[in-house]
């Protein structure tokens, strides 16, 4: 258990935001920097890239086919059959500095996405907020002030949500209301301001623990509920981006990388990096719910 396996050469710039669709039996990842996103089938190892011609900050699985994502230009549906997008709403189109980053569907089928600066030179401000867009194609702003909206996700009875501020080395928890949507109480679950790598990405297990992927920190970290480190994955690359279970059994740990902040000899002494992973776990992930709209 818990031993990384090298999954998949792709060298993704800055692979993000894994997603397991149980139907298909397949592994689904975006490379926001170079406008794709990928799919993958572990019964026969192949993958397939699509280019979408913009930033996808994250996708999600859609109850009505395709998916939904959140891109450098706002909402978007993405249809396998036309293979193109179609545009829902731009919240941050005032801001062409800014970027989506990182999301999830909650339990309702709403889709919730957080922006960040993706111009760090000219933001010293926190520019960043999270919004939900509602089934019913309304889009509502939760939160703001974020430096770097990332990993999001909830508790197996979904009354508490986690989201990150990477920047802040923080991951929130919040109180959850799965029939409205609203969130309250926020207060800090874990903050590691002196420790190596940032949080980035992370999912809920079928325990109530979080994995946290650490940016810079060449790991993964597992919180028990209450915050305290469970278990820590060392992996073969400084990046690793976020994770999400997959598999027949949920139980298999998917990690995705991304080489875009390393130095040429950084790059050079990780040859792994942008690549896909995989570890085996003694625990189980939940099934990602598919946005409803």
């Amino acid at each position: 258990m818990n031993q990384v396996e090298h999954v998949l050469t792709v060298q993704n710039k800055l692979g993000e935001g894994p997603v397991w669709s149980a139907e298909e039996q397949a592994l689904y990842w975006v490379d926001i920097e170079n406008n794709s996103f990928f799919r993958y089938f572990p019964t026969t190892s192949k993958y397939e890239s699509f280019d979408v011609g913009v930033p996808i900050g994250v996708l999600a699985l859609r109850a009505a086919g395709g998916l939904v994502m959140a891109t450098k230009n706002g909402f978007a549906f993405w249809d396998p059959k036309t293979q193109a997008l179609q545009f829902l709403a731009n919240p941050e189109a005032d801001k062409p500095h800014t970027r989506f980053n990182d999301g999830a569907v909650d339990s309702q089928g709403r889709f919730w996405a957080g922006t960040m600066c993706g111009l760090p030179e000219i933001c010293s401000a926190p520019e960043g907020s999270l919004y939900r867009l509602d089934p019913d194609g309304s889009v509502s702003i939760m939160e703001t002030g974020i430096f770097i909206a990332n990993g999001i996700d909830w508790s197996p009875d979904t009354k508490i949500m986690y989201f990150t501020d990477s920047t802040r080395h923080v991951i929130y928890a919040y109180d959850f209301d799965p029939a409205t949507g609203a969130i309250e109480n926020r207060r800090p679950f874990i903050s590691t301001p002196d420790e190596i790598g940032v949080p980035d990405g992370l999912t809920v297990d079928s325990e109530g623990c979080i994995w946290s992927a650490r940016w810079g920190g060449w790991k993964i970290t597992r919180y028990d509920p209450t915050g305290k480190v469970e278990r820590e994955i060392q992996l073969p690359v400084q990046c690793p981006t976020s994770c999400a279970f997959g598999g027949a059994n949920l139980d298999e740990l998917y990690i995705s990388s991304a080489w875009n902040e390393l130095t040429v000899e950084q790059k050079k002494n990780q040859p792994y990096a942008g690549d896909l992973f995989r570890v085996k776990t003694d625990t189980k992930g939940l099934v990602s719910p598919k946005f409803a709209g």
